[in-house]
């Protein structure tokens, strides 16, 4: 069950877009290092509708290969996002599991993977355009 609050719907009687529910956007971005609006700097991080983390490659057990993990795109999915962005490194030298890949098509989302300048750079857009964007980026190989 949803609630509308009356001070934020509109016309159509439907909630109001809110910024707390944007991707925040990446102002920064080098290898080993990156700026996320309202986020503390880091090296590597999940993003989301609403916010985003570091994204600590330990917790589902990702590597360079055989890629990235199913747990690390489930998140992404179950905070909203619509479209997803991985990023495979600034030498392309980080994998997407294929088990990874069979989730995503399954979930029926929009899924984009590139080097990480070109994912962010996409990541960026599509939060400007207001899109629920999920991604996850790895500033280092």
């Amino acid at each position: 069950m949803t609630t509308t609050d009356p001070d934020t719907a509109d016309d159509t009687g439907g909630p109001e877009p809110s910024d707390a529910a944007a991707s925040p956007r990446i102002s920064r971005l080098e290898w080993g290092l990156m700026e996320v609006g309202g986020l503390a700097p880091g090296k590597d991080f999940v993003l989301y509708p609403g916010g985003g983390h570091p994204w600590d490659w330990a917790v589902h057990g990702t590597r360079h290969s055989p890629g990235i993990q199913p747990g690390d795109v489930r998140e992404l999915l179950e905070r909203g996002a619509a479209v997803v962005v991985l990023s495979l490194g600034m030498q392309e030298r980080l994998g997407v599991a294929p088990p990874t890949a069979e989730l995503l098509r399954e979930a029926g989302v929009d899924v984009h993977v590139r080097e990480t300048r070109a994912a962010a750079a996409l990541y960026n857009t599509l939060a400007a355009a207001g899109r629920p964007v999920g991604g996850l980026f790895h500033s280092t190989c």
